[in-house]
């Protein structure tokens, strides 16, 4: 079976005056992925199928599974088969290191989440909230005191306006399909004012799931935590966006939409600089904007 990123369709188009042709259209491509740990099965999510165990390492960190490469030491996708008996990739073993996960103490999961919620799999509500492994604030700072912790600065405002356009231009599924999420790592240096790196965009129709593929790039070759680093994402700021950047000691997410309140909040929890409506060079930051040159 192929896996595609992109899947061909007859589509029949409607315009105002009740017109109607018919012709080829792409529509973005959307399958299952079991994911098992050490033999157990752990969730089932849905995915544009392309850099898998980008994917999984960045969702088991997120699940605070993992909190590196070196806990994971193999991958195996050799269980996927098609109804026709063909291979597919639909399937991961997952084998952790001896002692990285007891799954008798993880919280309990539903089987299946879907590609437009990251955490409808967790069972609890209590659960959602994970601890990081890379704290993005002093345990003893008191976060209603601002002066009690000096934020270093990581951009100035105007190169923070220009990354939306810098991840649109990764956007090579979205370009044939207008039905994919977007996420992009920008690496920063010393000076706000220098262009931060791109070092690596990624798409999916689920938003959380670009980001899980990023984190699990950067996992695979920087290492974590990613202090230095702006993560910008196509859609809004979540929840589960904004804890996904706390556990990989991401400082700030730049959405071009609106943030939830909760993600706001959960934001000022971790240390997390929200940004939402970032759009043609304008923005709002939400939480710490002393990280705004």
């Amino acid at each position: 079976m192929q896996m595609r990123k992109a899947v061909r369709a007859r589509v029949y188009k409607f315009d105002a005056t009740g017109e109607i042709s018919a012709g080829p259209d792409s529509l973005a491509g959307e399958e299952p992925l079991e994911i098992q740990l050490n033999g157990e099965q752990y969730t089932v999510t849905m995915r544009t199928a392309g850099h898998d165990v980008e994917l999984i390492a960045g969702y088991l960190l997120s699940e605070a599974v993992v909190t590196s490469m070196d806990d994971i030491e193999e991958v195996n996708f050799s269980a996927g088969l098609a109804p026709d008996g063909s291979r597919n990739f639909n399937v991961a073993r997952v084998r952790l290191r001896p002692g990285v996960w007891n799954p008798e103490a993880a919280p309990a999961r539903n089987v299946y989440t879907s590609s437009s919620c990251g955490i409808c799999g967790t069972a609890a509500a209590d659960a959602v909230t994970k601890t990081s492994a890379f704290p993005l604030i002093p345990a003893a700072c008191h976060l209603e005191d601002d002066e009690e912790y000096e934020f270093p600065q990581l951009l100035s405002a105007a190169r923070i306006g220009e990354l939306p356009d810098r991840l649109r231009e990764t956007q090579e599924i979205f370009d044939k399909t207008g039905g994919v999420h977007a996420a992009a790592l920008f690496a920063v240096g010393d000076d706000p004012d220098a262009e931060p790196e791109l070092l690596v965009g990624r798409e999916d129709v689920g938003r959380h799931n670009a980001v899980d593929k990023v984190i699990g790039w950067a996992m695979a070759n920087r290492g974590l935590p990613l202090r230095s680093t702006v993560l910008q994402v196509s859609a809004r700021a979540s929840f589960e966006l904004v804890q996904k950047c706390a556990m990989a000691g991401i400082p700030m997410m730049s959405a071009v939409s609106a943030p939830s309140a909760m993600a706001v909040e959960h934001g000022k929890d971790v240390g997390v600089s929200v940004i939402g409506f970032n759009r043609k060079g304008r923005f709002n930051a939400y939480s710490y904007p002393e990280r705004v040159a």
